[in-house]
C-alpha cells in the first residue's frame, strides 16, 4: 500500500483508467467474436455487418490507445481476409 500522497492518487487514477480501458478492450473482443461466428455459420450479409462493427470497435480501442495501432489493423486484415474467402465461396 502506497504511502505517498501523489502515488495513492496515481493509485485512484491507473484504477479508474483501468476500468474504463476494460469496457473498449472487452468491447472489441466480442464484436470480433460474433463476426468470427457469423463468418463460420457462413451467412455472408450478417457476416459482413458482423464484421464492421468489429473493425469499428478495434479502431475506437487503438484510437484511445488500450490496443495499439498496428494490433487493430493486424486484427482487422484478419478477419477481412475470412470474409473475402466467404465472399468467393458463395460466389462459386
Amino acid at each position: 500500500m502506497a504511502n505517498i500522497k501523489s502515488q495513492i492518487k496515481r493509485n485512484r487514477q491507473n484504477e479508474k483508467r483501468r476500468i474504463r480501458n476494460r469496457h473498449f478492450a472487452g468491447g472489441a473482443r466480442t464484436y470480433v467474436k460474433k463476426a468470427r461466428l457469423a463468418i463460420s455459420d457462413g451467412g455472408v450479409e450478417e457476416a459482413r455487418a458482423a464484421v464492421q462493427q468489429a473493425i469499428s470497435a478495434l479502431d475506437k480501442a487503438a484510437e484511445k490507445g488500450i490496443i495499439h495501432k498496428n494490433n487493430a489493423a493486424r486484427r482487422k486484415s484478419r478477419l477481412m481476409k475470412h470474409l473475402a474467402k466467404l465472399d468467393q465461396q458463395a460466389a462459386a
